[in-house]
């Protein structure tokens, strides 16, 4: 098979190792261009959010390129998402266009189906299921050095004496990650990334406002879906912590489900049953940002998410209670960069207005 898969961030890097290392050609989609989401709004329902556009341009680019199956995850509960392989698939084949798309649900939600998706997948690439599980150990690894390389540049970013050096650092290390063929490769790779990271010229007397990112998964994890708001903030002298890691996520919907401190965060604001998406996560890391004295959160959703908008609804309350400023931006494929740089920017003055005030004793300022 030629197999390809949505873009999400850098994570690309590792499903293309498991792809190839199981026997399978890979077809590495592009990462969204304008050309993907026009493609993506021509051909998809008007009010169908940005991450069903994007992907729907991206299948139509990766089948252009060669690709005749696409390997995606479904998903349950309230949230449209689960839906969407299956309306992508109904959309390429009244375009006349063979693609086979594999979305696989939640392995607890039906486990029987999953593995059977899941032999499917590894069998026709004829390797053993010996080696199978070694690739994906290998694929495992580099989606956490991916993970924790990214994580270390927000934090290095605020600091860079030359715009832009972090992130040329940050390339860097992920290229070697993507040479990177075993767990000890992977493990070099990574300390060797870290060690250019850490090297990068840093002015250490800056002082960067902390903050936190919220929302939808897909908007928040890819860079061009959201203008690339996070190495935005970074090279505004911000240290941005991000509330989701494709690694984080995929553990918690794949082998394990606690109810971890988030969910215990949310429930004083939320307790009904789940609203599908990141809603309660949105509401629930509100909350932990504001009892770690973050000086501000940005809640990132595409327009007319139903869980984001729920959580919206909800944190403005947090905000008053907690005293800590949310700005949302809702992102379809009207919104521009300039228009998101300038409410950035008027967001992060008023931050560091309400800082500098209450570092004077001169109390709350409402933002």
């Amino acid at each position: 098979m030629r197999i390809s898969f949505p873009r999400m961030g850098y994570s690309y890097i590792a499903f293309k190792y498991l792809v190839e290392n199981i026997g399978h050609d890979c077809v590495v989609p592009p990462e969204p261009s304008k050309k993907t989401l026009d493609l993506g709004v021509r051909y998809s329902p008007e009010f169908a959010c940005i991450p069903f556009k994007i992907l729907m341009g991206t299948y139509l680019e990766v089948a252009e390129m060669g690709a005749d199956t696409i390997i995606t995850s479904g998903g349950v509960g309230p949230c449209r998402a689960g839906y969407y392989w299956i309306m992508h698939q109904q959309i390429l084949k009244e375009l006349g266009i063979e693609m086979n798309i594999i979305g696989f649900e939640p392995p607890l939600h039906d486990l029987r189906d999953f593995w059977k998706k899941l032999k499917l997948v590894w069998k026709s690439g004829g390797v053993s299921y010996k080696e199978f599980v070694r690739v994906l150990q290998v694929a495992w690894e580099k989606l956490k050095a991916i993970d924790d390389l990214e994580q270390l540049s927000f934090h290095v970013r605020p600091y860079e004496v030359v715009r832009g050096e972090t992130t040329r650092t940050l390339w860097k290390a992920l290229e070697m990650l993507d040479q990177a063929c075993t767990v000890a490769d992977i493990a070099a790779a990574r300390d060797e990334g870290a060690r250019l990271l850490n090297l990068v010229t840093r002015d250490e007397t800056r002082d960067p406002l902390r903050v936190g990112i919220i929302g939808e998964i897909y908007v928040v994890l890819e860079p061009s879906a959201n203008h690339y708001l996070q190495i935005m903030l970074g090279e505004m002298g911000v240290s941005v912590d991000r509330s989701i890691y494709l690694t984080g996520y995929c553990g918690r919907n794949t082998i394990v489900t606690p109810e971890d401190d988030v969910f215990a965060m949310a429930r004083p604001y939320l307790n009904e049953a789940p609203i599908g998406g990141h809603g309660v996560n949105s509401v629930g890391e509100t909350v932990l940002y504001a009892k770690h004295g973050f000086d501000g959160v940005v809640q990132l959703a595409p327009f007319a998410c139903i869980p984001e908008i729920v959580a919206k609804s909800i944190i403005p309350r947090i905000s008053r209670e907690l005293d800590i400023p949310v700005l949302t931006l809702f992102i379809d494929e009207q919104t521009g960069k300039a228009g998101v740089q300038t409410r950035i920017e008027a967001f992060i003055d008023l931050l560091e207005k309400r800082r500098e005030r209450k570092r004077k004793g001169r109390g709350r300022l409402v933002v």
